[in-house]
């Protein structure tokens, strides 16, 4: 006999079923609640209700796991590449040697985005945000590959749309960035890697062939792996929302976008960068900042310690502490705010404050100071974390589509007025 759970609701009781996940996970089946008993759940943020049945990404913020289809994370980081990784998320399973040549081949069919794309760049200020560049271009690829519209493509065109679109999004950022410098654009090289490519069309000229460190494109793919799918957050449930409207997956990835957008979510790494700055621009001393976050009648908080999903430690971090190490020792950058990340990171490994509340330095920390070194400008850390989150987000809209998931529509509680009579203007 299946589990249930009671509820007294007017004197009535409802037995509602109780569901289990592959990892034990309980849930209160409420779906038929309104039905049988006329009344809702209120779960302001969602942060006690599931959406949905997924099969993609799992995640125990009290033990500190995360893993993709069944992976743990620290395996993919050591072992796999982003391609690999993004194939697995989307497809299910990590692809044999002949499968993942194919799917790195398709995509480097597609890494060219059509040249009336320019005019965008041309049209934006010069000092518009990435982001808000970002999420108009991918929606405006629906406009170019009107294809993409058909609700119920075949399964060969929706391949086609998720290549065009994992293909494309590298060079958009790339582009993104050559523009804001006002340097001409790098075309995509479908001889190099993904990662590779990417590094080269940000960071090369047309006026000469640069190298790029191994060590570099290893913690860009390292990163990127990080990033790629983090179950139903705040962007990932957007995608999903959208995508339930039967619209497109280029206008379910923009929506994505912005909402990875807002500072709460994707602006974490970024906000980082900004703490350091103002410490720097204090005089450097990080022993005193340590002190204004111990003290509860300070507002100060530190940015990029701590995580609202991982109550021990957030696994991510122990893999990127490493490659942000490796590209500190290789790149020898003399940065004082880097000297003082790395002051505030190893004081607060050691202090009993931040010990006691499990206050560690997370993802966020760390990538922010990656991406510093290698000189990307701090509005452009969440244009990558967008780059690292899209085969999730893909895997999510396919599974959504799969799933043949109803339309997303929440009910609310209403407080406003109770009703009134129209008051004719000249009587107010």
């Amino acid at each position: 006999m299946s589990e249930t759970a009671s509820i007294s609701i007017n004197g009535k009781s409802h037995e509602l079923p109780v569901i289990t996940g592959s990892e034990n996970e309980q849930a209160i089946d409420i779906s038929k609640l309104r039905d049988v008993s006329g009344a809702i759940t209120l779960d302001p943020g969602f942060k006690n209700t599931g959406a949905t049945k997924s099969a993609i990404t799992f995640l125990d913020g009290e033990q500190g796991v995360l893993r993709y289809r069944g992976y743990p994370i620290e395996q993919l980081a050591e072992k796999s590449t982003f391609l690999e990784v993004a194939y697995l998320l989307i497809y299910g399973d990590l692809p044999t040697t002949e499968t993942l040549s194919d799917f790195r081949n398709k995509i480097s069919r597609h890494t060219l985005i059509h040249e009336d794309m320019k005019k965008f760049f041309d049209g934006f200020p010069s000092k518009s945000h990435p982001m808000g560049q970002l999420s108009c271009l991918v929606g405006a690829l629906s406009a170019f590959y009107p294809e993409s519209l058909d609700p119920n493509p075949s399964e060969e065109d929706e391949n086609l749309t998720i290549m065009k679109l994992l293909a494309k999004m590298p060079t958009i950022v790339s582009w993104i960035y050559k523009k804001s410098l006002g340097h001409p654009v790098i075309y995509p090289r479908n001889n190099l890697n993904y990662v590779h490519n990417f590094m080269n069309m940000t960071f090369g000229q047309i006026t000469e062939d640069i190298d790029i460190d191994k060590s570099v494109v290893s913690a860009m793919h390292k990163l990127l792996i990080l990033h790629a799918d983090h179950e139903q957050n705040c962007s990932t449930s957007t995608v999903r929302i959208v995508g339930s409207s039967n619209a497109n997956l280029y206008a379910s990835i923009s929506a994505g976008i912005s909402a990875l957008w807002g500072p709460l979510h994707g602006g974490a790494n970024q906000a980082v960068i900004e703490m350091l700055e103002n410490i720097k621009n204090d005089g450097g001393d990080s022993a005193k900042w340590l002190a204004k976050a111990k003290n509860k009648n300070d507002p100060f908080r530190l940015m990029g310690f701590g995580h609202r999903v991982y109550k021990n430690f957030d696994p991510r971090a122990k893999i990127i502490k490493k490659a942000c190490d490796d590209v500190l020792d290789k790149l020898g950058i003399d940065d004082p705010v880097l000297e003082i990340a790395k002051e505030l990171e190893a004081a607060a490994l050691k202090d009993q404050y931040f010990v006691d509340r499990k206050l560690y330095p997370n993802v966020d920390f760390y990538s922010g100071i990656i991406y510093r070194a290698l000189g990307f400008p701090t509005d452009m850390f969440t244009v990558l974390f967008a780059l690292g989150r899209l085969p999730g987000w893909i895997a999510q809209w396919k599974e959504m589509k799969a799933n043949k998931e109803p339309i997303g529509r929440p009910r609310q509680v209403y407080t406003g007025d109770t009703k009134r009579d129209y008051v004719p203007l000249d009587q107010r």
